[in-house]
């Protein structure tokens, strides 16, 4: 992992980039649409969006106006709740791919684990043998979830994005997905900015690397073979989040940062039990 163009390879064979541009509460239209054509110029090829952040239009927009070859990209957008089951996923997937302005995607994911995403995940089967999408996944499940689709599905899932960064580290989930060659994601990977960014472990290794607390952050993840997606409207920032690879951290500093965990989300769900 030395650079943005340095990619994982999923269980499928489909090579996705270590370091991705995510969208969450960026607003549709010219916010969106700048913010991305800013991450693609900086070098970002992987977009990550969902059907429910409301802003795939305006991302389709960026793309078809920075003019990078399509094979060059690498774009991920979810189905959302509402969406779910198998003929209503069909349709949702071709909306977002109309939004989109594309004629395939990377990687389409379940957004959360709702009743009925056995029937969700073979609409994603469907798509996938279909080769409208690249690989399929799934975000916010647990074990329990993972398994369940393993057991009753053909297609194990390639990805399994989730909340992760050092206040939870969910280390029995990523430690399933790395035992069953799944893919972990990491959405919402500086927390919620301020609190994270300001804690003295952090900033004391930050100072020790002469680097930002986000870039040694974000350079935790890639150090445990985690995908990871930060998101940013300050040009500024979308640079920054991406210049962290000309340095290593320490197994002392990657030992600092886990122990961080205090199981503090960003907000308060229940996977087992998703009520929106």
């Amino acid at each position: 992992m030395t650079s943005l163009e340095d990619t994982t390879t999923l269980h499928n064979g489909v090579k996705m980039p270590w370091l991705g541009f995510g969208v969450w509460q960026i607003t549709n239209g010219g916010e969106v649409t700048q913010a991305i054509t800013t991450a693609l110029n900086t070098g970002y090829r992987s977009i990550d969006t969902a059907a429910a952040y409301g802003n795939e239009d305006g991302i389709g927009k960026a793309l078809q106006n920075v003019g990078i070859p399509r094979r060059h990209l690498f774009i991920t957008t979810k189905v959302w709740n509402a969406d779910q089951g198998y003929e209503s996923t069909l349709t949702a997937f071709n909306t977002s791919l109309k939004k989109l302005q594309l004629q395939y995607l990377d990687l389409y994911l379940i957004h959360w684990p709702v009743d009925g995403y056995l029937d969700t995940w073979r609409a994603l089967e469907t798509l996938y043998r279909e080769g409208r999408v690249r690989a399929i996944g799934v975000a916010n499940f647990q074990p329990e979830h993972l398994t369940n689709v393993m057991q009753h599905g053909h297609i194990k899932p390639m990805v399994n994005q989730i909340e992760f960064h050092p206040y939870f580290t969910q280390e029995r989930l990523v430690e399933f997905c790395r035992e069953n060659n799944i893919q972990v994601e990491a959405w919402s990977p500086l927390f919620r900015g301020g609190d994270l960014l300001t804690n003295p472990v952090v900033q004391d290794i930050a100072a020790q690397h002469q680097k930002s607390p986000a870039q040694v952050i974000l350079r935790w993840d890639l150090e445990q073979k985690v995908v990871t997606i930060p998101k940013s409207v300050h040009p500024e920032r979308i640079e920054e989040n991406a210049n962290i690879f000309g340095f290593h951290l320490t197994e002392e500093d990657i030992t600092r940062l886990t122990a961080l965990n205090k199981g503090e989300k960003v907000f308060e769900y229940d996977p087992y039990h998703v009520t929106f």
